[in-house]
């Protein structure tokens, strides 16, 4: 399993119950059945699918954390989200900070983005093989043990360069998750590849300066559509929202 960040277990109803509101209203529905696949798929590059969570004030984060934010049943939309993916793709800064280990599903591996290299080669999710590392190709990182990269862009990745080439190390790669950090859903968000969007609204509010979804991107307008809604009996509400291309 991964080492989940803390707080994925709460209050909440622990079967992963919810009640849809959109499309198609459901008093009882399982996460299961909610989030069953993907919202589509691409013949060309993976589809890539961003999993977050947010408080009713913006943030991303409490005290650094996203474990606070979430619930049982949040945890198991992610959980669901993760084993639909061929392979998770996710900053650096995030796995140090919400302590990623091993994945649960069998075969499936974690590409860890970064600029400088500085990640913990030694960590569980390296050493159990599922780890990889995407970095610019004029990086001068050499890992100090042996692990797969993927070289993509000049200076910083080429998150639309990086996505294209995971078939090409993994051999096959339909569904990529991405999950953060916010430096990382920018670089999504400019690159123009994320494909839907999941995200959970918890039900708080937290101050704070913590980052949003996205950080550093380019002004845009990114238009999606609404293609689920769903809410708990703890008042999370749930949102899948499709790329208008």
């Amino acid at each position: 399993m991964f080492a989940e960040p803390d707080g994925l277990t709460g209050t909440a109803r622990h079967d992963g119950g919810m009640r849809r509101l959109l499309p198609d209203p459901a008093e009882s529905i399982s996460v299961e059945e909610a989030y069953a696949a993907p919202l589509g798929r691409h013949g060309d590059r993976p589809w890539v699918s961003l999993c977050m969570i947010a408080s009713i004030d913006g943030s991303t984060v409490v005290d650094g954390r996203s474990g606070d934010l979430s619930s049982a049943t949040d945890g198991a939309v992610l959980a669901r989200l993760r084993a639909v993916a061929d392979v998770i793709v996710v900053g650096a800064g995030t796995v140090r900070q919400e302590g990623y280990g091993r994945p649960g599903k069998d075969g499936q591996r974690i590409g860890v983005v970064t600029s400088t290299g500085r990640v913990d080669l030694d960590s569980e999710l390296f050493t159990s093989g599922a780890g990889f590392l995407i970095v610019p190709e004029d990086s001068s990182f050499e890992p100090a043990r042996p692990v797969d990269v993927i070289r993509a862009g000049r200076s910083r990745v080429d998150p639309a360069l990086a996505i294209r080439r995971l078939p090409d190390l993994l051999g096959t790669c339909a569904v990529v998750q991405a999950e953060g950090g916010a430096g990382l859903n920018g670089a999504l968000v400019d690159a123009d590849v994320l494909d839907e969007l999941n995200v959970t609204t918890s039900p708080a509010t937290v101050g704070g300066d913590g980052r949003r979804l996205t950080f550093g991107a380019a002004d845009h307008l990114h238009r999606f559509d609404l293609a689920q809604l769903a809410v708990d009996d703890e008042s999370f509400l749930y949102t899948r929202w499709l790329r208008r291309r």
